[in-house]
């Protein structure tokens, strides 16, 4: 993002509510002067137009805008357009609506700023010239705004296009939200694609295993299975709590203790405090996953899967461990990095849902919050996901179970 556009975005979004605050705690008291009142004006029409870019530059954002930037430039009419269309008109003097596609084409053809003259017979018209300016996001353009007056002097060409770079600003910051919601989503399809089309055949089949021999445990383990299955394909919210987390995770661990019997064990110690915390969800499916995995592969004794959740003041510190094969530290390096791993011994990829978990928590939380994996070559393996307790923007939303 153009770093003069990133400054106009920053102030807006720090000084405004301040600003709104001001005005409401003083309900028309003096904000220090004429000066000031202008900046809060001028900061407060802004901030009433940028709502209607948040969803890009559409038709009906734009006429939402159009009244608000027309009063930023005090023009007589003001018109926007797309790279096709016009999108927005505001102005008494609608007879010139017709007119904006043909003075923005100069414009989207060029990129540049351009000034026109405006032919009307009527006399008491106050449109004679319009001023067109670009507007951009990424160096492309894809639309115009246009102003529209009397005259066209210097200080208008010059706020006119301060207002279109500071909508270019609010275009970008909407570009931005798309392009977080696209990879949420695709990381989220990523994940549900991961959950082992083994492990739904193996369930199923154990299920069917005591459908004669014990119908009410397979009438039990299949009601778990439809619960697991239902809240992994949920698409109620990006967080959830670690109470249900923790739930579905019992579900999985039930059906596959129901495949291996002894063979699989399961102990957990989690701290009742941290149990309403906020994670991303499917967050930690991948890493039990993974350790039932690993820590069944290749022998004959019984394994042993601990989970553990705790309060560490800020944080809540939930751990995975296993007691397995363990892995090489430069394959876990390059597991955590996206490289492809190698098929497994049931033909599906390793690691790939640690990876995709370790890029959601670092996207969410940042960097310091990545996966922490401790391992070695007949060592064991143990992963911890740190999270905040609290995070603004990090909401738990509650889903089917």
């Amino acid at each position: 993002m153009n770093v003069g556009i990133a400054v106009v975005a920053t102030l807006l979004v720090t000084w405004v509510p301040a600003l709104v605050w001001l005005r409401r705690r003083g309900r028309g008291g003096d904000l220090g002067g004429p000066a000031r009142r202008a900046t809060f004006e001028t900061l407060h029409t802004a901030s009433r137009a940028a709502p209607a870019f948040r969803a890009g530059l559409t038709e009906q954002g734009a006429q939402k805008a159009a009244r608000h930037l027309r009063t930023l430039l005090g023009c007589a009419a003001l018109a926007i357009t797309d790279g096709e269309r016009l999108l927005a008109w505001d102005g008494e003097h609608d007879h010139h609506i017709e007119e904006g596609p043909k003075h923005a084409g100069d414009t989207l053809a060029s990129g540049r700023t351009q000034v026109h003259d405006v032919v009307c017979d009527q006399l008491d018209c106050p449109i004679r010239r319009v001023v067109v300016v670009p507007l951009a996001t990424d160096d492309r353009v894809v639309g115009t705004l246009a102003a529209y007056g009397e005259e066209v002097p210097a200080g208008l060409i010059r706020a006119a296009e301060e207002v279109a770079q500071w909508v270019d600003a609010q275009l970008e910051l909407a570009e931005l939200d798309h392009s977080r919601t696209l990879l949420m989503e695709a990381e989220m399809r990523a994940l549900r694609a991961q959950i082992s089309p083994h492990f739904i055949y193996n369930s199923l089949t154990t299920i069917a295993s005591f459908v004669r021999s014990d119908p009410e445990r397979a009438r039990e383990l299949l009601l778990e299975f439809a619960g697991f299955t239902r809240y992994s394909f949920r698409r109620h919210g990006d967080f959830t709590t670690l109470a249900e987390e923790l739930r579905s995770i019992d579900r999985y661990l039930l059906l596959q203790r129901a495949r291996f019997g002894e063979q699989l064990r399961v102990t957990l110690r989690i701290a009742p405090e941290v149990l309403p915390v906020a994670v991303p969800f499917l967050c930690l499916q991948p890493l039990v996953e993974n350790a039932v995995r690993h820590g069944l592969q290749d022998r004959s004794e019984p394994g042993l899967i601990t989970i553990v959740a705790e309060d560490a003041g800020s944080d809540c510190v939930i751990s995975v461990d296993d007691d397995g094969i363990g892995m090489e530290p430069d394959d876990v390096r390059r597991l955590l990095s996206g490289e492809a791993r190698p098929l497994g011994d049931d033909g599906e990829a390793a690691g790939i849902g640690l990876a995709n978990v370790d890029g959601r928590l670092r996207q969410v939380y940042g960097d310091e919050y990545g996966l922490a994996v401790e391992t070695g070559p007949g060592a064991g393996t143990k992963v911890t996901v740190r999270v905040p307790k609290y995070r603004p923007g990090v909401t738990a939303s509650s889903g089917p179970l």
